[in-house]
């Protein structure tokens, strides 16, 4: 496979339409980072920091091959987490803020919110409980690029075989139209497939089997399709009207529309399955780490360096009310692209959705970096 690093350019536009590779990403150059200082930063002085310094030493176990934040971290066991005034000092001394600007110059970016949902659902299929959560597929092949050409950082190939051929997995459509013949193993089954397209989306959840029975399950791959967004092929279809594309307007023309629902979800192409986690803690990010809720975000990890701090200053969903606080960037989604470009972890259950569902705000962003240390590159 020499060839593809010699005629990367071509050979490049040919691996994503075979095999559902996502395009390549820009450098991380393209965005600009300018040094600023914390008075610059709206908010900061009456931002508490101690949940920040929570959040941080959690990623901190996973963050030992990233030297610079690894050095922070050694920092910051040191600290009293319950002194607010040593929490603060840590972060101004051992950091420096850095605004991110987009490649097209912009300093402003869309800030869109998650949560972990609860599902009800059952070990084995009932007439209630028909809907499959599955595990990887047998079939799934899955290649990082990267581990053999470092030009192609960034990019994963998935797909499945046809005797020697690699062709890509199956879509949505696909999978569902499958039913029963679909191999991949079933972790549980639940009883809506707009809560199970959410789940999807959310990237991980909890499955509630009865009052004191559940498991929690993440992201473990996905089928190497594009991500479409559902609210989006409402609105274009008439459906929806813009300001009702929430997650709580998508649930309810669902209910109004049954007979329409498996036509729009096969509009998104991309499918997600999933891997059993440990139900103590928060959910875990793809840092590998629990996420803290109103403290992690999701990130494109083309511009910021998992566990790294990052500010952020927004608003609440549907208000004007300033959300302006130190978070840890500790996860990634296939929606999350765009160097100004965040979703905001709200924690888990029905309220944390409410809040998730709705928002889709304007923020700006700055990365916090440890002194002396050389801005990352890919």
């Amino acid at each position: 496979m020499n060839h593809i690093a010699r005629a990367f350019p071509i050979v490049l536009a040919a691996i994503v339409l075979v095999a559902g590779c996502a395009p390549l990403a820009p450098r991380l150059g393209a965005a600009r980072y300018e040094k600023t200082t914390y008075a610059e930063l709206p908010g900061w002085n009456a931002t508490a920091l101690e949940p920040s310094l929570r959040a941080f030493l959690a990623g901190c176990p996973r963050l030992q091959a990233v030297a610079a934040l690894a050095r922070a971290c050694a920092e910051a066991q040191a600290v009293p987490a319950d002194d607010e005034a040593a929490v603060r000092n840590f972060f101004v001394t051992t950091f420096v803020p850095y605004a991110v600007i987009d490649p097209e110059g912009s300093n402003t970016g869309l800030v869109t919110g998650y949560y972990e949902p609860v599902l009800d659902g059952s070990r084995e299929r009932t007439d209630r409980f028909r809907y499959p959560v599955y595990g990887i597929p047998d079939d799934l092949v899955d290649v990082d690029l990267a581990s053999l050409y470092p030009e192609l950082k960034g990019m994963r190939l998935r797909g499945r075989l046809e005797g020697r051929r690699l062709v890509p997995y199956y879509s949505r459509s696909e999978i569902d139209a499958h039913g029963d013949g679909f191999t991949a193993p079933v972790i549980a089954w639940v009883a809506d497939p707009v809560e199970l397209f959410f789940l999807q989306i959310q990237g991980s959840g909890q499955i509630r089997f009865g009052d004191d029975d559940r498991i929690r399950v993440g992201y473990a791959d996905q089928n190497g399709h594009p991500y479409r967004s559902l609210g989006r092929y409402l609105v274009a279809q008439g459906e929806l009207p813009l300001e009702q594309a929430s997650m709580q307007g998508i649930k309810a023309w669902a209910q109004a529309h049954p007979e329409s629902l498996q036509r729009a979800l096969e509009q998104n192409p991309s499918y997600v399955f999933f891997r059993d986690l440990p139900t103590s803690g928060g959910p875990t990010g793809a840092l590998g780490a629990p996420l803290s809720a109103t403290y992690s975000i999701a990130v494109d990890r083309r511009f910021y360096p998992l566990g790294a701090p990052v500010y952020l200053a927004s608003t609440l969903p549907l208000s004007n009310i300033p959300l302006q606080q130190l978070v840890i960037a500790q996860d990634t989604g296939g929606a999350i692209r765009g160097a100004v470009r965040a979703d905001f972890f709200w924690g888990s259950g029905d309220e944390a959705g409410g809040f998730a569902g709705r928002m889709r705000q304007q923020g700006r962003m700055w990365l916090l970096w440890p002194r002396g240390e050389p801005l990352p590159r890919p």
